[in-house]
């Protein structure tokens, strides 16, 4: 008898224990999700009801898929210009009228400065945002109601003004302070992650608004400045093994999100081979599997004198495109990433018009699905040099 209630004894005992074990681990796993929620809060914010979405100018659905991939042909505006009626409205009928179809934008350029409204907390902590659009999804919107793709340009590395504020994110000289480029400028490590979740969270908020691609352009270590007093926080390997991990995370952060990924390179990146990285991390290899589209510099003024033989290569712009293109584009068959280059739409080293325009285009237009992006900083477009829809 007495083996018995022992028994019973034991039972339910472990029983008990079995039980307070399974409260324990709950427990756990319940502090551990509210945890990394609070982490996640702190790096992208809260996530937005809503109300809050409609708010903030943000599309309330969150349905939304990935559009049709685009041979753009687009052109560049500041987030000044987007942020303009009179302005947007005569870009609008300058892609209407003509073979263009896509606009680049910004919403974070040279400065640093987070040009949307963000609710990242890092960029409203520091005071980084300063928004140029009145209603961001509604100048989305409109461009899409005339079946314009819309791409968003998010500087990374060059960020004077995080540097700034955050000077643990910020690269170092020689002897302390911050290291700055020939302008001035001071640039935020490529080695430091911090810096890769803080620009994963703004394209990442960036994309509720409606996007239909995220651009990363300054992808780079600097390349203008004394380099020899440059101190990194973590550099234990080669420049494009760094560069090349940074596109591995941004595949893995924001593939699945319901926008294109695209990265500008430098024009040489299509000419240079091996481990060539230009010593600012930019291999194509590296960046070929990570990405939909590179867009590489390729504005015939930014060659140096003497490449191909020619004094003055803006003055020769089919040429220098054809030669890019000839050794760079076959690099991308079979591969995720699309070739779409920026062109010259500017006056530097020869006057840019529409003859001179039209040749790299033409150049370009060789080769399947090569889409072009036109750059002049001013946003000074005409139909020059296009062709009419």
């Amino acid at each position: 008898m007495n083996r018995i209630i022992n028994r019973k004894i034991l039972t339910a005992i472990i029983s008990v224990v079995s039980t307070l074990s399974f409260l324990f681990i709950a427990s756990a796993w319940q502090a551990a999700n509210a945890e990394l929620e609070n982490i996640t809060a702190q790096i992208l914010g809260p996530l937005s009801s809503a109300e809050e979405r409609a708010g903030r100018g943000l599309a309330v659905s969150s349905e939304r898929q990935k559009s049709p991939k685009q041979t753009a042909k687009a052109v560049y505006l500041t987030a000044y210009s987007a942020g303009s009626s009179k302005k947007l409205n005569e870009i609008i009928s300058l892609i209407d009228r003509t073979e263009l179809n896509a606009v680049v934008m910004d919403i974070k350029d040279y400065s640093g400065l987070v040009l949307f409204k963000t609710k990242v907390p890092l960029a409203n902590k520091l005071h980084l945002v300063d928004n140029r659009y009145s209603n961001l999804s509604s100048t989305i919107k409109k461009l899409h109601d005339h079946h314009i793709y819309v791409i968003a340009r998010q500087t990374v590395f060059q960020d004077p003004v995080l540097a700034e504020k955050s000077q643990d994110l910020a690269l170092k000289k020689v002897g302390g302070g911050l290291w700055r480029d020939h302008k001035g400028l001071a640039w935020v490590d490529p080695t430091k992650k911090g810096v890769w979740d803080y620009n994963v969270a703004i394209a990442k908020d960036a994309v509720e608004y409606g996007f239909d691609e995220i651009n990363f352009d300054y992808i780079r270590f600097p390349s203008d400045g004394n380099m020899k007093t440059v101190v990194y926080s973590n550099l234990k390997e080669k420049k494009y093994q760094v560069m090349a991990k940074f596109y591995e995370y941004l595949n893995s952060k924001l593939r699945q999100l319901p926008v294109w990924i695209s990265l500008d390179f430098f024009g040489f990146v299509m000419e240079k081979t091996g481990e060539d990285d230009m010593n600012i991390g930019q291999r194509l290899e590296d960046a070929l599997p990570m990405t939909d589209y590179i867009s590489p510099m390729m504005y015939p003024s930014h060659y140096p004198s003497g490449h191909l033989g020619l004094a003055n290569p803006a003055a020769h712009p089919a040429l220098v495109i054809r030669n890019g293109m000839t050794l760079g584009a076959p690099r991308f068959e079979g591969k995720r990433a699309e070739l779409r280059p920026w062109i010259q739409a500017f006056n530097m080293g020869a006057v840019y018009d529409g003859s001179m325009i039209r040749a790299q285009i033409d150049e370009i237009e060789k080769f399947p699905n090569a889409g072009w992006l036109l750059w002049n900083a001013a946003n000074r477009y005409s139909g020059a040099g296009l062709k009419a829809e």
